[in-house]
């Protein structure tokens, strides 16, 4: 089956008396270059087990059966769920599955045979991109990589590194468990409708094991949202409401200058404070 262009994606949702749902953010991939370059970035090779969240109309789902990859597409709104499921007929190896990626127990959803990491590849909806990156690092290691179109803002600051402007509570989360890097622009023009918003591509590794050593993921990461929550203050200031009257005793023992602030601080300077309040 060829892969969907704007005048066969136009003709679906006719067929199916479906419009994009604002709502939902819906804005569906109409270019097969685009679709196939996705694939190509996230490493998608035949034999793949690859997760698709918000497949839409399925115009990235079958790139993905195309380069030869056993396909779960997890879709959130059950009225496209029709024509997904015309869309995807032809691939035995595409599994349409209706639900809420923010809720359903993704680690459940992929078992199978097989012992390769999954690949996660999917155009994501832009209002819920950031959470749902955070999830599937947190709660599926199964998952070895990430390939994810998201808005160019959202994109910027998952692969942002220290001393910048983009730099955040969700950066530092995501160096935690990857290594994140923006791999492409892709243009508005290839959607349909066309977003008001820019788009890139983000790749993102999962590390064989944590490069930092940290008590734990939730102690290090409370610390980092209290830095962040306030990153105009200093952090003797903004991290009083986890350490209370330790602030600067722990700052001391980590050897981070207690007049600096978040967003100074990389992955291991901040593993050193999470340890130094353990």
């Amino acid at each position: 089956m060829a892969l969907l262009t704007p005048a066969s994606i136009t003709e679906l949702l006719e067929r199916h008396d479906l419009r994009p749902s604002r709502a939902l953010g819906q804005h569906f991939l109409a270019d097969p270059n685009t679709a196939r370059r996705i694939v190509r970035l996230g490493g998608v090779e035949a034999g793949d087990r690859v997760l698709e969240i918000g497949p839409g109309v399925g115009s990235l789902t079958i790139a993905l059966a195309e380069a030869g990859a056993s396909v779960t597409a997890l879709e959130l709104d059950r009225h496209v769920m029709p024509a997904l499921a015309e869309v995807v007929a032809p691939w035995p190896d595409v599994r349409a599955v209706q639900g809420d990626a923010l809720e359903v127990d993704l680690a459940a959803l992929l078992t199978g045979p097989g012992d390769r990491p999954w690949k996660l590849v999917a155009n994501l909806p832009y209002n819920v991109a950031t959470p749902l990156v955070a999830r599937v690092l947190e709660t599926v290691p199964t998952v070895g990589s990430l390939l994810v179109m998201v808005q160019r803002e959202v994109g910027e600051r998952l692969a942002a590194g220290p001393g910048g402007r983009d730099y955040g509570a969700i950066s530092v989360k995501v160096a935690y468990y990857g290594r994140p890097r923006v791999v492409g622009a892709v243009p508005r023009t290839v959607f349909l409708p066309p977003p008001n918003v820019d788009s890139v591509l983000v790749r993102i590794d999962r590390h064989p094991a944590p490069p930092v050593d940290v008590p734990s993921p939730d102690a290090l990461f409370r610390l980092v949202r209290a830095g962040f929550g306030q990153r105009r203050k200093m952090l003797r200031r903004s991290l009083q409401p986890e350490l209370a009257d330790r602030t600067l005793a722990v700052l001391d023992a980590a050897g981070v200058d207690p007049r600096q602030r978040a967003e100074a601080l990389d992955l291991d300077a901040w593993a050193a404070v999470a340890r130094a309040a353990a």
